[in-house]
């Protein structure tokens, strides 16, 4: 599919009963926040969600950075089928696949990146256990902590092998080879009660993009969300409040038919 740059982009389409869904979530379900511990869960998000989910017959799918402890944690009681750490971890309705454990390389990397990060105050350090993000949206433009960061992780990348670096928005990766959000999104078309539909993934950051390639070679589309261009994304949606509007008709319109 070709990158999309114009501005904007068309609003979705309401949301059909015979979708699967894939559900970024930092920056899409949830406003970014300085550090990933201080995101909130707005009120209302977790009735919607699992409305959608019932009416598309459990086929939605959170596809996040986060690890599935996060994810579950954030959006509790609902436990949903979700990929974690970028696709490193998949779980379906019944079970899930982990990562494998950490390199034993991994811990000195993690207390130099830790001992730099304390030269700039407000950046973070992000240890996922298999994966580590180096986080500096908090430290403010200017201070150098992009450029050290930066730095640091492609110095230490060949110390690990198999990894590489995923960036995003005021953060890199380093994470482990293999899998990505597309890959995640091919393994849940896979299975019921995915298999079948047509798939609408719904994400935010640069990491998103495997998701929507994945979702258009699945006869499916993507949405935007925010401005960040280009994208392969059909939709846009401009932000977490528009993506929880359009996920509440479609919880509404689930209402209307139990009704």
């Amino acid at each position: 599919m070709t990158a999309v740059d114009a501005l904007p982009l068309p609003p979705p389409p309401p949301l059909g009963g015979d979708v699967a869904l894939f559900l970024d979530v930092d920056g899409t379900l949830l406003e970014l926040a300085d550090r990933p511990d201080l995101v909130r869960v707005p009120p209302g998000l977790i009735d919607s969600l699992q409305a959608v989910h019932e009416r598309l017959g459990g086929a939605l799918a959170l596809i996040s950075g986060r690890p599935l402890a996060q994810l579950d944690t954030l959006f509790a009681p609902l436990r949903l089928p979700a990929a974690g750490l970028h696709g490193l971890q998949v779980r379906g309705r019944e079970q899930a696949s982990l990562a494998d454990d950490a390199p034993p390389e991994l811990a000195a990397v993690l207390a130099g990146a830790r001992a730099l990060a304390a030269r700039f105050p407000g950046s973070l350090i992000e240890d996922k256990g298999t994966a580590l993000a180096f986080h500096w949206r908090a430290a403010g433009e200017g201070a150098g902590a992009e450029d050290a960061l930066r730095q640091y992780a492609e110095s230490v990348l060949p110390r690990l092998p198999g990894y590489f670096l995923q960036p995003g928005k005021d953060v890199v990766e380093l994470r482990p080879g293999g899998a990505h959000k597309g890959t995640a999104v091919d393994l849940l078309m896979a299975t019921p009660p995915f298999q079948g539909r047509t798939p609408v993934f719904v994400g935010d950051d640069l990491t998103d993009e495997h998701g929507f390639i994945a979702a258009a070679a699945h006869g499916g589309s993507a949405i935007v969300v925010g401005e960040r261009r280009p994208t392969s994304a059909r939709y846009g949606l401009r932000g977490p409040a528009e993506v929880m509007a359009w996920l509440g008709r479609a919880a509404l319109a689930e209402a209307e038919v139990a009704r």
